[in-house]
């Protein structure tokens, strides 16, 4: 019942609750295993409809004056041209890598690269649907009835990729996903990924995120599923740096087996108005790790939301989180992170950190770490921090002949350091502290 009192009913909501029964004419085409998720999140929809901050894990992020800036809903228009320029904004210099763009989170084999990997299958979430791997994950893991946005982007979702690593294929090179929304008018886009990961299989995934859309609103609600058979290991980059015109809400649900191995490397820049980021991890076999590492850089009047949750539901696994954030001027951000140690998931091991630097006066942030343990063997810790400069380095930096600015670039960059040092990729870690300078001024 408290949904059915707190959801936000919107206008966007009203287009979402008209666009299906339209879209349901138009999906015909559809295997009936999609037909019928479709169905079940449009009913899961309908009752929850946009979370208002009544909601306890939207109790610090108030979408209201998003909600009513008057977004249409995205319509099925084949773009046919992408600025090249755009293409090249997120792309990481020295990179040795395979490019594959996604417009308006369609796959776009004509501005991608060929991916000549053996044991590799890459298309359109349309073009994968009689593929068994397929069938055997797509929209098996989201809990539609606790995720809003979720459950909107299962029932409504157009355009998607759709990636598969056969066992015991090792990607030598990454996939840097390069997502280009563009648009001339205010849209609400809802874009759709699956990547399932085969036995001991290997790759690195990069996601960059880019708009054109002129001055356009464009509200982007991403789900993204990801599946790691047995032995698996994936290495997961998100890069995000948008512009104010774009808000983000993105849900990824990752599925761990046995032996599998799942790092996550999240960056957030200055700029995307909005950006709210779950990430849940699922550790159902013995012998999973996970290592989730982000840092975020906000400025001017930006909400960051992150939050993440860590299921262990089986013996000798092993989690580590650590966020670290850095606030400027009027921005405000907010991380919730959630361990779950199930009752059977004895000799786990499971650290959660969040540790914030506040340099703006009407900066503000919310932080808390969760831990929820059912069983009795077990070593779990979380922790979070607020804190300034440290004047004390800062002076002697200064009184070292180093200029304020450059002074306080080097501190932020020794406090990101410990989530940036991770970073496997020294490309990606160089890019990302460029980034970080760029932030900075």
């Amino acid at each position: 019942m408290e949904n059915s009192i707190t959801q936000i009913n919107s206008s966007l909501y009203d287009q979402c609750i008209a666009d299906y029964a339209l879209r349901a004419s138009l999906t015909s085409g559809e295997t009936a295993e999609v037909i019928a998720l479709r169905e079940q999140a449009f009913q899961h929809f309908k009752k929850l409809g946009f979370p208002s901050t009544k909601v306890e894990d939207w109790k610090y992020t108030n979408l209201i004056p998003a909600l009513k800036e008057g977004f249409e809903l995205e319509q099925d228009e084949e773009v046919l041209s992408v600025k090249d320029a755009v293409i090249a904004k997120a792309a990481i210099q020295l990179l040795d890598c395979y490019h594959i763009v996604l417009v308006n989170g369609k796959y776009r084999a004509d501005l991608s690269d060929a991916v000549p990997v053996e044991g590799l299958y890459l298309s359109s979430l349309s073009d994968a649907a009689g593929k068994p791997a397929f069938k055997q994950h797509f929209g098996k893991y989201i809990d539609l009835e606790k995720f809003h946005f979720a459950a909107a982007n299962t029932a409504l979702f157009r355009n998607g990729l759709f990636i598969e690593v056969k066992r015991n294929t090792v990607v030598e090179k990454p996939l840097h996903l390069i997502h280009i929304t563009t648009t001339g008018a205010p849209t609400f886009f809802q874009p759709r990924q699956l990547f399932v990961m085969g036995t001991s299989s290997s790759i690195s995934i990069i996601e960059s995120y880019a708009t054109d859309t002129n001055g356009a609103q464009v509200f982007i609600n991403n789900v993204s599923e990801i599946v790691l058979q047995e032995n698996a290991q994936v290495q997961h980059y998100y890069i995000q740096a948008g512009d104010e015109h774009a808000r983000y809400v993105h849900h990824t649900e990752v599925y761990q087996q046995a032996n599998s191995v799942y790092n996550n490397y999240k960056a957030s820049f200055p700029g995307t108005s909005l950006w709210r980021n779950n990430l849940n991890v699922a550790l159902d076999g013995e012998n999973v790790e996970s290592h989730l590492y982000g840092i975020y850089l906000a400025g001017g009047r930006q909400l960051v939301d992150n939050h993440t949750i860590v299921d262990h539901r089986k013996p000798h696994c092993n989690s580590n989180e650590l966020y670290k954030g850095v606030m400027k001027d009027e921005a405000a951000g907010v991380f919730n992170g959630k361990i779950f140690v199930r009752k059977d998931a004895q000799k786990t091991n499971a650290f959660q950190q969040n540790n914030n630097m506040i340099l703006g006066r009407k900066a503000v942030m919310d932080s808390k770490p969760q831990l929820e343990i059912f069983a009795d063997d077990v070593k779990c810790s979380h922790g979070s921090t607020m804190g300034q400069f440290n004047q004390e380095a800062l002076f002697y930096l200064k009184s070292r002949g180093i200029g304020e600015e450059k002074a306080r670039a080097l501190l932020i960059h020794a406090f990101a350091f410990d989530v940036t040092e991770k970073i496997p990729l020294p490309e990606v870690q160089t890019h990302i502290n460029a980034l970080i300078e760029q932030g900075l001024k």
